[in-house]
């Protein structure tokens, strides 16, 4: 199929292209869609095939893309910034269709480019952890008066735990795996903790935490750096945005950014939880979002922050459980050791409970 599309790939960058082509190569490490940056006589754009394996409502990511990126602008428009922020951009095709069909059916995107920007799949120190949390924190407010209900549910039951816990539990009914020393702390980890993952979802039907737009997929690598001043530009990758609890973003962004060790880690049981990072990530984060967060916002941080990895550690188990039918993997015990670091990071939030509930505290 890749092959296929190489071939194909002048042609459909064509019809999203104003300026004759000069080049075309691959692009980013996403493990989703397949990017290319598309090089024309004087700008460039990025052309992306979507897996509509994932996103089975392709159209209505992009509908979603549309309304968001729009009502990102116009705020920008009337918001005095100090400093340079862009979102990306849809490009329409020449018959002003924002996605185009190839003749294989693979279906197509392209976007803007944010240029002298870079990316890094780590925190490389504390000025760039407050610098992530300026960027979440930035996307969360230009956002927070967008009605939910403009946009669709395109992943029904992504970021919800309990959902994740159903699933778990009809894969454990036909565990078929050995029971081996990992398994059993996997096994009772999750017991200890099964009550306790419905926190957000109840703290949501009770009226105390709101339905607002979340990203859905906020990791350190998603959020654009100036290359010349170091300071972050904008948010990218934005086909998860939906409706949903942005608590879920907060966690997931500090989940990724202070875990110094990182998640492929066979080392798992060296895994912390980094304070200082997360001190900087909310810094940044609150700088902005302060405007929207009430008093019940702020009572659920602590839990967003715990429970996101407990969510991560509990889907890599169950796919581990299920045969690695979901993520991918290199060797059999890939994602249970992606769990055990997981729930070893989530061991280590709650040892630092007390510690993490002052940050939250003095950065109010």
């Amino acid at each position: 199929m890749m092959i296929q599309i190489q071939n194909n790939l002048s042609t459909i960058a064509a019809q999203f292209a104003n300026q004759p082509i000069t080049n075309i190569q691959t692009f980013g490490s996403g493990n989703i869609n397949d990017t290319f940056l598309v090089t024309l006589e004087e700008s460039k754009f990025v052309l992306q095939r979507i897996n509509t394996q994932v996103f089975l409502q392709p159209q209505a990511v992009m509908q979603n893309m549309r309304v968001c990126t729009r009502h990102i602008c116009d705020r920008l428009s009337s918001k005095s910034l100090d400093r340079r922020w862009e979102t990306p951009q849809v490009i329409c095709t020449s018959d002003n269709q924002d996605y185009y069909i190839d003749e294989n059916g693979s279906f197509w995107r392209a976007l803007s480019l944010i240029e002298n920007s870079q990316s890094h799949d780590t925190i490389q120190n504390s000025d760039h952890a407050e610098e992530i949390g300026y960027a979440l924190g930035m996307f969360h407010s230009l956002i927070s008066d967008l009605p939910p209900e403009q946009l669709s549910d395109t992943l029904e039951g992504f970021h919800i735990t309990p959902r994740y816990l159903e699933q778990y539990d009809r894969v454990l009914a036909e565990m078929t795996v050995a029971r081996s020393i990992e398994v059993n702390y996997c096994l009772e980890f999750i017991r200890d903790r099964q009550s306790w993952a419905h926190v957000l979802e109840n703290a949501k039907e009770s009226g105390k935490l709101a339905l607002r737009l979340m990203h859905g997929d906020p990791k350190i690598n998603n959020i654009l750096m100036d290359t010349a001043t170091g300071k972050a530009v904008s948010v990218i990758d934005l086909d998860t945005v939906k409706p949903g609890l942005i608590h879920y973003d907060i966690g997931d962004c500090l989940r990724s950014g202070c875990n110094t060790v990182g998640e492929e880690t066979q080392d798992w049981e060296t895994v912390q939880f980094e304070p200082d990072l997360c001190k900087g990530i909310l810094r940044g984060y609150l700088t902005e979002a302060k405007i929207f967060f009430n008093e019940q916002d702020y009572f659920y941080l602590f839990d967003s922050i715990r429970l996101i990895s407990f969510e991560l550690g509990l889907r890599f188990f169950t796919d581990y459980l299920a045969g690695n039918v979901y993520f991918k993997t290199t060797y059999p015990e890939h994602n249970l050791m992606r769990a055990l670091v997981q729930f070893a990071l989530t061991q280590s939030i709650e040892s630092q409970e007390s510690s993490i509930c002052k940050i939250i505290e003095d950065l109010r």
